[in-house]
């Protein structure tokens, strides 16, 4: 019989219950156990790439809707391609593992899924090659990213969106969020709700927690390798 995670009321937004699951290199653990080097080459350079992934739930049907799972991986394919990361599974097992993993943590609220795909290896030297490469995947309680019923506001962040040849957009890599969290920081200790970046010449290219959607054969990708 499955035992239903509650949720502690004093858990941080963003944080995840100590009774969740985690995917990492092969095999389902506890939150708690699964751990990273400090050494690991990922968390000193930032040679990593994800996606964010929600899931919905839905009272009325007693399930947990996870959003555009395939999409999401395939474009994780393609960021790892771009930094040089081995990732030994479909586009299909990953959906297969998120789902699993889904029934493990068995929340009954919405969720936000990150996989994360990184350089492992515990050594120091900037590079990409000559790595080991690691896989994870956990979720944790997520609801409204921001209240919009009251309305948003936003100021233009003094920070600009990196360049597509210095560190390239179209790959989710995480060392590269801290121009997002730059310009979330500055906004938000300013006083309004989020950011808009511009681009190096000016033009509109994102707000700050937003994935903009552009057609690629056909279908339409959540994406942020194009000014929005």
């Amino acid at each position: 019989m499955v035992q239903e995670l509650t949720r502690p009321t004093s858990l941080r937004r963003g944080a995840a219950p100590d009774t969740a699951f985690a995917f990492l290199d092969g095999e389902f653990l506890p939150v708690r156990d699964a751990k990273v080097s400090v050494l690991s080459h990922a968390f000193n350079y930032g040679t990593g790439v994800f996606e964010g992934i929600r899931a919905y739930w839905n009272a009325q049907d007693e399930q947990l809707y996870a959003l555009h799972l395939k999409e999401h991986y395939l474009r994780l394919h393609r960021s790892c391609r771009i930094m040089r990361i081995g990732l030994p599974y479909t586009a299909d097992d990953l959906v297969g593992i998120t789902l699993e993993l889904l029934r493990k943590c068995n929340y009954r609220e919405d969720a936000y899924i990150r996989p994360i795909a990184y350089k492992s290896s515990p050594v120091i030297g900037v590079r990409l090659h000559d790595l080991e490469d690691s896989f994870t995947v956990f979720a944790v309680p997520f609801g409204t990213y921001i209240d919009i019923d009251r309305g948003i506001s936003c100021s233009v962040s003094s920070w600009r969106r990196t360049d597509d040849n210095a560190i390239p957009a179209r790959s989710k890599i995480t060392g590269a969020y801290v121009n997002a969290a730059l310009a979330k920081t500055e906004a938000q200790e300013a006083g309004f709700d989020e950011a808009i970046v511009l681009t190096q010449d000016g033009h509109v290219s994102e707000g700050n927690p937003d994935l903009h959607s552009q057609d690629r054969r056909g279908q339409r990708h959540p994406d942020r390798d194009t000014p929005g």
